[in-house]
């Protein structure tokens, strides 16, 4: 049996979106692979399951405009964590 990974994030807690996410199928009333989060849209954490098999967690977030889905941990990052930006020139 595969060990338990612990979940990352928890109820509450603000995300984004790492990429563009899908339909996979799961999702009523959209077609397969049809867009239902773009890359960078913010959203809740509104409450943390986990998968049977894999015994990972799965997280049910709420995205800006009330899509909510479950996402897994690497499509999704804290809110907060800004990416580095790209190093200013130096003046001259």
């Amino acid at each position: 049996m595969m060990p338990l990974r612990t979940a990352r994030y928890g109820e509450g807690d603000e995300v984004v979106a790492l990429s563009d996410l899908l339909n996979d199928g799961s999702y009523p009333g959209a077609g397969d692979n049809v867009l239902l989060v773009e890359a960078g849209r913010r959203g809740i954490v509104v409450q943390v399951g986990m998968h049977v098999d894999s015994r990972t967690p799965i997280y049910m977030v709420e995205f800006a405009g009330g899509t909510v889905l479950g996402c897994l941990e690497e499509e999704i990052m804290p809110a907060g964590a800004a990416r580095d930006p790209a190093p200013a020139a130096p003046a001259v």
